[in-house]
């Protein structure tokens, strides 16, 4: 066994046999070509599953040398290229520093940007899709270890951006970019269980980006995190869907550090400093947990949160804390918002493996009827059948897998009980 150890959070600890970690795209290419066996990028280990692991060699992309690279030859699209590994805090602070910007993150800085696009993972904001909507091209390594780009546009980007590791290896992405912007953000607390259940999608609107924290026994939803971009949404109001703001801040998560989070009380500053729930300073979250979430069309909001609501003795007694976020549709075939504006119910669970495991499937149970779907890096019950059934273009994704690594170098077992590999 290498010495990769586990995932951010201790989830998972990996298997592979074999831990390179290659300086460029050339050292990349060489160690797929001399690896034996199966082959799998692996980022800043904040997947919560088996998904970046093998049984064979696993390719360390956080070390991947470049300075960013931003692209002004067509005015109207500007982009920037990194490298794969480069966590999306350090290449914020880099864009920042120039006057320019990302549409979104993460609520975490800390993960890597190839990681993160692979695996749909998205900020908040109704007009504002997940973060793989940003890609415009990539670079990678196919199993053959042969240099190949990918770029938007072209018929097989829709299932490559949202790739799982199942294609190759990633070595640069491409963003698109835009002129930086101010955030402010403000707390609510107090809003009403019925206020929120009769009007979701209209609260998560309301601003730039906004999120909402819940334990789902409370009589008032537990706080709202209203991120409202500056000269965009107006200046926000002390009473907002029965809710107050609060003057200051008492924003709390997960019993963490509160000075682990991003600077809240209303003061404005750089978008890279205030859309991520931490600072890329700090040990984000709690660590010690466990991760699902689950993406719900938005026009069923009230009543899948209802559904859930339903359960909550259940979830409470092992659950540190949920989140519900907007994601805006998209077209990417494995994204949770594919083809629908969508409603990301996430859970973080206390670390306690076989009670959550044993809730899963009620959780899931309850939102069936709303064809929920699951967040790829983070724990789930969902078998090849289930994804099938909700991921209505997962056949046409595996196919183009299928296509650029016949020789299966990039397969693993928890992809192929998916649905997203073929068994070999």
């Amino acid at each position: 066994m290498s010495d990769a150890g586990v995932t951010w959070a201790g989830t998972h600890r990996f298997i592979a046999g074999r831990l390179i970690t290659p300086r460029d795209a050339d050292e990349v290419a060489l160690a797929v070509r001399e690896a034996p066996g199966r082959v799998k990028a692996l980022g800043t280990r904040h997947s919560f599953n088996a998904i970046a692991d093998t049984d064979g060699t696993l390719v360390d992309t956080t070390a991947l040398a470049g300075e960013p690279h931003i692209d002004l030859s067509d005015p109207a699209h500007p982009t920037v290229t990194a490298p794969a590994g480069m966590r999306y805090g350090v290449l914020g602070a880099w864009l920042q520093h120039r006057g320019w910007a990302l549409h979104n993150t993460g609520s975490l800085p800390h993960i890597s940007v190839a990681g993160a696009t692979a695996t749909g993972t998205h900020g908040s904001g109704a007009r504002n899709g997940c973060q793989s909507t940003a890609l415009r091209k990539l670079d990678f390594v196919d199993g053959d270890g042969e240099p190949r780009t990918a770029r938007i546009g072209e018929p097989q980007f829709p299932a490559l951006a949202v790739g799982l590791g199942a294609f190759g290896i990633i070595t640069r992405v491409t963003l698109g970019v835009q002129p930086t912007y101010d955030v402010r953000q403000d707390v609510y607390t107090g809003m009403p269980w019925e206020v929120l259940l009769s009007d979701t999608p209209a609260i998560l609107a309301d601003a730039y980006s906004v999120s909402i924290f819940t334990t789902w026994d409370e009589p008032t939803v537990q706080q709202i995190w209203r991120k409202s971009g500056i000269g965009l949404d107006g200046t926000p109001p002390e009473e907002w869907h029965g809710a107050r703001r609060s003057p200051e801040s008492d924003a709390r998560l997960v019993d963490g550090d509160p000075d682990a989070l991003t600077p809240q009380g209303g003061a404005p500053g750089p978008w890279i400093d205030r859309l991520p729930h931490f600072r890329l300073t700090h040990t984000p979250s709690n660590g010690e947990e466990i991760q699902t979430e689950y993406f719900v069309p938005m026009e069923a909001a009230g009543e899948a949160l209802a559904s859930v609501r339903a359960l909550a003795p259940q979830i409470r007694e092992h659950l540190l804390v949920s989140e519900l976020r907007a994601v805006a549709a998209d077209r990417l075939w494995l994204s949770g918002a594919y083809g629908r504006d969508t409603l990301a119910i996430h859970f973080t669970w206390a670390r306690r493996p076989d009670a959550v495991r044993a809730l899963l499937p009620r959780v899931e149970e309850a939102l069936a009827p709303f064809d929920a779907r699951p967040h790829w890096g983070k724990w789930h019950a969902f078998d090849a059948a289930a994804i099938a059934r909700v991921h209505p273009r997962v056949a046409d994704a595996r196919a183009v897998f299928e296509e650029l690594d016949p020789a299966g170098r990039f397969v693993n077992d928890h992809l192929v009980a998916l649905g997203v590999r073929a068994a070999r």
